[in-house]
């Protein structure tokens, strides 16, 4: 299994710091993105859950903000571990790099019927916390990363992810979601969202994460 090497683990570092964001091809190894097909191909429709918004005791299933379905992953399948591990060694790199102190990660299968959207949002989920009279901030997740699983994809089948500047309203990038591609963004500083395909579409979504 092939970890990522240092000269992509260079320009993705580089990239969050010049811009906050980064699309890579060909990150993943081909022989991880087929077992991760061949494993998702294999999963029973029933798996997968309705999406929510809102976490723990704010969860909840919001059709009218996003329509996907999702599976989290676990680390009890070979292409899933695997996958798993990659993203640990890109957690490590990426540490190393920017020192960012990120313990953990994070991450689900999301599935798009046709039609399915997310509408613009941010995925930091944050806490006000009222401290020495002054306002904190927090949030757990740090950097967002979607992996997409889709082969032989046109431009007209839709389903980008639109990136956004930090206000929400300029565009940034249009992003298609071809097989192999990995996008790699600040949790907190891109509004962002997925437009309807007018096919399935599917991909691995996580975050990387640190302790408060």
């Amino acid at each position: 299994m092939n970890d990522p090497d240092e000269n992509q683990l260079d320009a993705i570092a580089n990239a969050l710091i010049e811009c906050g964001y980064v699309v890579m091809d060909k990150l993943v190894p081909e022989d991880l993105l087929k077992s991760l097909l061949t494993h998702l191909n294999g999963l029973h429709c029933d798996v997968f859950k309705p999406a929510g918004v809102g976490r723990q005791t704010d969860f909840h299933v919001q059709e009218n903000v996003r329509s996907d379905k999702i599976h989290w992953l676990e680390s009890d399948k070979q292409p899933t571990a695997e996958f798993l591990q990659f993203m640990e060694a890109l957690r490590i790199g990426l540490n190393r790099r920017l020192f960012l102190g990120l313990t953990d990660y994070e991450s689900h299968f999301a599935h798009y019927p046709a039609g399915a959207f997310y509408k613009k949002h941010v995925d930091a989920f944050r806490e006000n916390r009222e401290r020495n009279q002054s306002l904190e901030i927090q949030s757990n997740r740090v950097l967002s990363t979607v992996l997409y699983l889709n082969e032989n994809w046109q431009a007209d089948s839709g389903g980008e992810l639109i990136l956004y500047r930090a206000t929400g309203e300029q565009v940034l990038e249009k992003i298609l979601p071809e097989l192999g591609r990995m996008v790699i963004f600040l949790s907190e500083k891109f509004p962002h969202e997925v437009l309807p395909a007018t096919r399935e579409r599917n991909s691995i979504a996580g975050w990387f994460r640190v302790n408060h």
